[in-house]
């Protein structure tokens, strides 16, 4: 196994490696550790230990699991209507929740917030946020939806011109399960989890196949996107494009 192709070496190591006369995994595992933590990190020194046999990475020193989720943008031109805005929540929201499905967990607080520009000039500056827990987890769209445009209309406020909004998504689980009450405002949905794998699923070959109503058909707003990454598998117009002469 060339050494390039060692769990957390790649090629810019490699490189170094061969130089030292260690080209394959297994000489790599035979090398001396003092003298691959002479010349290389502590990092390094454990994946030689790990390559022998010896367990050195221990659980937590992996990637954690999120404690939140959040979706915001800066808007290309000031938002000042309430339906461009409530729009905007509900296409944040769906994002989150989107990102939540991936992560494999379900949340119960959910936030909404938006703010002006605080350097606009002779305009006066307006920021608030407002937050929900529901009494159960969900990564139901619909649910994170609906949670979100409450906590929006706590907070919308008419006369501003907002530059930025977004949602939050914390309070973390691994599962969908928790005590309910009778009289619980919030009750978990028949087969939600069915409808939101085959949403997810459809819109995988592009996004916004299926969208939801609260995310309007023709947005008035739009994000700022000039430094937006080029989506070459799932927007045909980001393809690069070659000129035969």
């Amino acid at each position: 196994m060339p050494v390039a192709e060692v769990w957390g070496i790649g090629r810019r190591l490699a490189k170094k490696l061969q130089i030292m006369g260690i080209d394959t995994a297994l000489q790599l595992a035979d090398t001396s550790t003092a003298m691959i933590r002479k010349h290389f990190s502590v990092v390094i020194e454990k994946t030689v230990r790990e390559l022998r046999g010896e367990p050195c990475l221990e659980l937590e020193e992996f990637a954690p699991t999120k404690q939140q989720i959040l979706c915001s943008r800066s808007f290309g031109e000031r938002i000042t209507e309430y339906d461009d805005m409530r729009q905007a929540i509900c296409m944040y929201a769906t994002r989150a929740a989107e990102k939540l499905r991936k992560e494999h967990q379900y949340c119960m607080h959910i936030s909404a917030w938006l703010k002006t520009s605080p350097f606009a000039i002779n305009e006066q500056y307006y920021g608030n946020s407002a937050s929900i827990k529901l009494s159960t987890p969900t990564q139901d769209s619909r649910d994170i939806i609906a949670a979100a445009v409450r906590c929006f209309d706590a907070i919308w406020q008419p006369g501003h011109r907002y530059q930025k909004a977004g949602v939050m998504l914390q309070n973390f689980f691994c599962h969908g399960v928790a005590q309910l009450g009778l009289f619980d405002e919030y009750q978990p949905r028949h087969n939600s989890e069915q409808l939101m794998s085959v949403l997810d699923r459809i819109n995988n070959s592009g996004r916004a196949t299926l969208w939801f109503a609260g995310q309007g058909t023709q947005q008035a707003w739009s994000m700022k996107r000039e430094m937006l990454s080029p989506a070459y598998t799932t927007r045909v117009s980001d393809l690069p494009r070659a000129r035969v002469c």
